[in-house]
């Protein structure tokens, strides 16, 4: 733990934290961008409801203020493997919908679904730095979910997006805690400026 507590591990932590928060906030553009294609091409509602999606990580948190910084690490972890798999499936049933007819669509998929794994890549580096363990994937995320009709993958889709979206808005706050000099990992930020 000393290693991690050193000036210069202090300032690699803050350099990677900074570089993590232009990834997130380029992906976070680059999936409004795909968000806006995705609901053109579909034929959807912009502003149509979905329910929570079944295996699709919440970026929602309560007591945020309370986690350490590797909680947040390890939680923005699970999740961005989790929408690896999730993107990575929705492409391949947009291959299957449309063939090649919208390339576009897919290619922006593919391109969000890069982003994702190197933010993944990106927070292990993270992890790594704190000298934590970085956690195996079990399997590749979420099991595979029953085959959907083309609507229920279509609205799947669009809260996967959604979704990916807002934990891009997360992962931006967590990596600001995560760099302020104050904050310890080990400890919930604030503790350290106590008296």
């Amino acid at each position: 733990m000393a290693a991690a507590d050193s000036p210069s591990a202090a300032l690699r932590r803050r350099d990677l934290c900074s570089r993590g928060i232009r990834l997130a906030g380029k992906m976070r553009a680059d999936v409004v961008d795909l968000l806006d294609a995705y609901v053109e091409q579909q034929g959807l509602d912009a502003s149509a409801s979905v329910a929570a999606v079944e295996g699709v990580p919440l970026a929602a948190v309560e007591r945020w203020d309370e986690q350490t910084g590797t909680q947040r690490l390890l939680e923005n972890l699970a999740a961005y493997r989790a929408f690896r798999a999730l993107l990575a499936q929705m492409l391949e049933e947009q291959r299957e919908q449309l063939g090649e007819a919208d390339a576009g669509l897919g290619r922006a998929l593919a391109a969000v679904l890069l982003q994702v794994s190197a933010f993944a890549y990106h927070l292990e580096e993270l992890l790594r730095l704190e000298s934590r363990g970085i956690p195996g994937e079990e399997g590749d995320g979420p099991p595979p979910p029953p085959r959907l009709s083309l609507f229920e993958q279509k609205l799947r889709g669009l809260g996967v997006l959604r979704e990916l979206a807002q934990w891009a808005v997360r992962s931006v706050r967590d990596l600001r805690q995560l760099a302020k000099p104050s904050s310890a990992t080990g400890a919930a930020p604030g503790l350290a400026e106590s008296p």
